[in-house]
């Protein structure tokens, strides 16, 4: 399952789950409000945008489903 910009994504929060945009797909470390991640080709992150509350947010790919 590849995922890919503005694909509707969904991931899991503290509130249950949620729904938002794949906006950018980071696969190399970086720095995302104030936090480290260590995104690979691997392991990439996305930068994701809630629908709800339009917060972003950075996430593993293997913890985003396609909607």
């Amino acid at each position: 399952m590849a995922i890919n910009k503005n694909d509707t994504v969904r991931w899991n929060t503290s509130q249950g789950q949620t729904e938002g945009t794949a906006e950018e797909k980071r696969t190399k470390e970086f720095t995302f409000e104030g936090q480290k991640f260590k995104a690979s080709e691997d392991e990439p992150y996305w930068i994701v945008k809630s629908s709800k509350t339009g917060a972003k947010a950075a996430h593993k790919e293997s913890s985003l489903s396609k909607k």
